[in-house]
């Protein structure tokens, strides 16, 4: 016991030796996990890694669980309603935003990025490594701003990191077109330091720089950010008294139409695109799988991909768990973000026709003879999909979606039945579809892939170049340039197997939406493209329709496993609308440009908010 205590009697007094002679030291220790700016910026690899982390910026890419889509006519969110799709946002209540769009979330990333812009410019390290970094920043900033512009209009352009040593935080919002030339000045930068490099995939490129150039001058040429046409359109825009953030109060459209034109044909020039150059459509079944392979960037669609978010299996990322988030209830995923019947009857038919109830063939069969595309994006009733999870197997031994309510049993003594997919379906009764249908777009198709459980690796789209082919398209048609226009659709067209386009004049106006929709269903893009074409009150403000489905058995007919049978039942598809209280769709002219957050308000008040919004 006495050598017990004496050793810790000599430890108490080494160790309070050695603290009050290192205290000094002790209370001056660099965190391990935090190396100081110094040190990063003048280590390479530290560098890369501070700008490697501002792709952490975009999230999920178009891949989050609540797909942008749910805010427009394409498609519902099965868990809550959408205030934005309501008319019902407020500076208090702004809505969901996912975190791209979020005006805090962004601006961290912009701090980031400006931080990382000032300290390269005075790195000592390798100067093509600089340049790289330097032209990636940029991008980054650039893309960013960009969100926050299509969302809210005109915003204050903070061009360098603020300190603590900083007089004044606040700083008011700039006008559209200042905006953009900042941005397309960052990404005409960036497009000159990056040219050339040989960069990681899914890391910012030249290439690029000049597809997101050519994305924001297509927006700052439209209806809604040319003030004079804004304001024919909605009276509450042209009572707003600074229209100067929200588009161009004057100047020459045609113009602005012409450098969106010049940017897309620069972009149009990379070497990029898939299945192109076709001079005849292909096969249904060859359209089909073309559309597919250029969603999954996979045997040859990859050369889609222009800019993209791309996933590791070993790192988390929600985007990953695409198929258990949107998947259906029957094999235990949330079907979270749905189809709607709007989108569905968009969808032509084979011979480039326009889908119609009123058809009685047509009615009776909605889900044949349609445009590959809508097979390769939309899972609906009786569509075949990958093998049960055990506890479905034996329900459904097929792999069929199953949206209706049936009849089972023989016909003269029928038992209903719940299809596996439906909110009343026998494993799941609580995720089930509410609209009748699930995506099937960016979903492996792997069948070793359990969409509930198991990690994919699709990458999400962000730049792609049948986007930049889109936007030349729409810069043809504003300026008379038909014949290129149709040119461009065509090719489009050929490769998803439907037949060439010969419309002319608003008629072809309205194919190239319709067809700009289908193609890029998913993307992030119907959101923007209604409000931009000032569409919103036609298509964001309609009620959302459903299908309902019932299979009754023929006469003389015993089915004790249901599957999918026209020999068997006679199938009835009605379209309703949703209930109201799931989601009560109306148009308010507010929404052309969202509000800024209350808080953000009270921090800067120099600030202005958006027309239709009290603070």
């Amino acid at each position: 016991m006495k050598t017990f205590i004496r050793n810790i009697s000599i430890i108490t007094i080494v160790s309070g030796a050695l603290l009050t002679s290192c205290k000094k030291d002790f209370l001056n220790t660099t965190p391990l996990n935090q190396p100081t700016a110094a040190l990063t910026w003048s280590d390479p690899n530290l560098s890369e890694s501070y700008v490697t982390e501002l792709y952490n910026g975009l999230a999920s890419g178009v891949m989050a669980q609540e797909n942008q889509d749910v805010r427009t006519d394409n498609a519902l969110y099965n868990f809550g309603k959408q205030p934005i799709m309501e008319g019902n946002i407020t500076p208090v209540n702004t809505g969901d935003i996912y975190d791209p769009y979020e005006w805090n979330h962004v601006y961290a990333r912009i701090r980031s990025a400006n931080i990382a812009l000032e300290q390269l410019a005075k790195s000592p390290i390798d100067k093509t490594l600089v340049d790289r970094l330097t032209g990636e920043a940029l991008f980054m900033r650039a893309y960013f701003y960009n969100n926050l512009l299509r969302y809210y209009g005109g915003v204050p352009l903070v061009k360098s990191s603020y300190t603590l040593n900083s007089t004044d935080l606040t700083i008011a919002r700039s006008s559209y077109s200042d905006c953009v030339d900042f941005i397309t000045g960052d990404l005409d930068k960036a497009s000159a330091l990056l040219k050339g490099k040989s960069l990681a995939q899914g890391r910012a490129t030249s290439d690029a720089c000049l597809a997101l150039k050519a994305r924001v001058l297509l927006y700052a040429a439209s209806d809604l950010h040319d003030i004079p046409t804004a304001k024919g359109k909605s009276s509450l825009i042209s009572q707003f008294a600074h229209p100067e953030l929200l588009g161009y109060v004057d100047g020459d459209r045609t113009a602005r139409w012409q450098k969106a034109q010049d940017a897309a044909k620069a972009a149009l020039a990379l070497p990029y695109g898939y299945k192109l150059t076709l001079s005849a459509p292909v096969s249904a079944a060859d359209g089909f799988t073309n559309y597919q392979n250029s969603y999954l960037s996979r045997n040859g669609g990859e050369a889609e991909s222009i800019f993209s978010h791309y996933l590791n299996a070993d790192r988390y990322d929600d985007a990953q768990f695409y198929s258990r988030n949107n998947g259906t209830n029957g094999y235990h995923s949330w079907t979270s973000s749905e189809p709607t019947q709007d989108l569905v009857d968009d969808y032509e038919m084979m011979d480039g026709s326009k889908f119609d109830w009123k058809n009685s063939a047509e009615a009776a069969a909605p889900y044949q003879n349609r445009d590959p595309r809508f097979y390769a994006s939309i899972l609906y009733d009786g569509a075949p999909w990958k093998p049960r999870t055990p506890d479905g197997a034996g329900i459904d031994p097929y792999g069929e979606i199953q949206f209706g309510t049936y009849q089972i049993g023989s016909a003269g003594s029928p038992t209903p039945y719940f299809g596996l997919d439906t909110r009343n379906g026998p494993l799941e009764n609580w995720n089930g579809t509410r609209t009748g249908y699930a995506i099937r777009k960016f979903m492996d198709p792997d069948p070793a892939i359990v969409d509930n459980n198991m990690p994919s690796i699709v990458p999400s789209p962000l730049l792609r170049y049948t986007e930049v082919v889109f936007n030349y398209v729409e810069t043809c048609l504003a300026l008379g340039q038909e014949s290129e226009a149709k040119a461009w659709l065509n090719k489009i067209r050929f490769r998803s197997g439907m037949p060439a386009i010969t419309d002319a004049g608003d008629a072809l106006v309205q194919r190239y939406r319709n067809e700009r929709n289908l193609e890029l269903l998913f993307e992030e893009q119907r959101f923007y493209d209604t409000r931009r074409w000032m569409i919103a009150p036609q298509t964001l403000g309609n009620k959302v329709r459903i299908m309902k489905i019932t299979g009754a058995l023929k006469a003389g007919k015993t089915v004790n496993t249901y599957r999918y049978s026209t020999d068997n039942y006679s199938y009835s598809y009605i379209v309703q609308e949703i209930d109201p209280g799931v989601e009560n769709r109306s148009w308010n002219d507010k929404v052309y440009f969202p509000p800024i957050a209350r808080d953000e308000m009270n921090k800067n008040n120099k600030l202005v908010q958006n027309p239709g919004y009290t603070n």
